[in-house]
């Protein structure tokens, strides 16, 4: 089951990752995507694949406000892989304040879908990882966590999809959704990628946090029940 939606998506952290990958899927699927870098660095390679690019810190909520009035009174959807990289304890993170200000900015504006990409491990996915890997990831979880619960309080409607371990391999095609917080496992940002944006026009996915693993590299003796979108 699918819903109408907007051909315009604007993405937040595009300059590497699963936001490259997204980017790079949507151009190819005919989609008009204005992507947000924080610097100049990746924006050849993004408007070679034909995005228009902004620059701008989300950390900057004014610059955030601004941003994402690029599609007029045109409804467009959102997605999101905004997190912090070598940040210190005493820095803010932009897993959360990055994605607070764009979920603020979204709000009243013609959003069809905010698609937000957390992580396994995040609230009660906690369950999925051992104790030490929780500990070495706790800021980056902790953060992500408060991301995620404004995201469900702002009223506007979302989806979250929690990847597990991030492979730089190539596409498998066997990634997967599941509703199952306990489940844990690896997939490749392309799959990633290629959920992120079937999750777009799924009526079913709307309102939904959703842990993405790969078919052939979960870590769970369970039966795993793949979420329909």
């Amino acid at each position: 089951m699918t819903t109408s939606h907007s051909h315009n998506v604007f993405v937040a952290g595009a300059s590497r990752g699963v936001g490259f990958e997204v980017v790079r899927g949507l151009r190819q699927r005919g989609y008009r995507v204005m992507a947000l870098l924080r610097t100049d660095d990746a924006r050849p390679q993004l408007e070679a694949l034909g995005a228009e690019v902004q620059i701008g810190d989300a950390l900057d909520p004014d610059r955030m406000n601004a941003a994402v009035q690029c599609f007029g009174d045109e409804p467009f959807a959102v997605v999101t892989t905004l997190g912090g990289k070598g940040f210190t304890r005493d820095e803010p993170r932009c897993d959360y304040l990055g994605n607070r200000h764009l979920i603020d900015a979204v709000k009243g504006l013609p959003c069809e879908r905010l698609i937000l990409v957390s992580s396994i491990g995040v609230r009660e996915s906690a369950v999925a990882l051992p104790e030490q890997v929780l500990e070495t990831l706790r800021p980056a979880l902790l953060a992500k966590a408060k991301a995620e619960e404004h995201l469900m309080a702002s009223g506007l409607p979302f989806t979250i999809v929690r990847p597990g371990g991030l492979l730089s391999d190539p596409a498998t095609g066997q990634g997967m959704l599941v509703k199952d917080e306990r489940i844990a496992g690896s997939i490749t940002r392309a799959d990633v990628a290629d959920l992120v944006m079937r999750c777009l026009s799924s009526a079913p996915a709307e309102h939904q946090v959703l842990s993405a693993v790969d078919r052939d590299r979960i870590r769970s003796d369970q039966r795993v029940e793949p979420f329909m979108l």
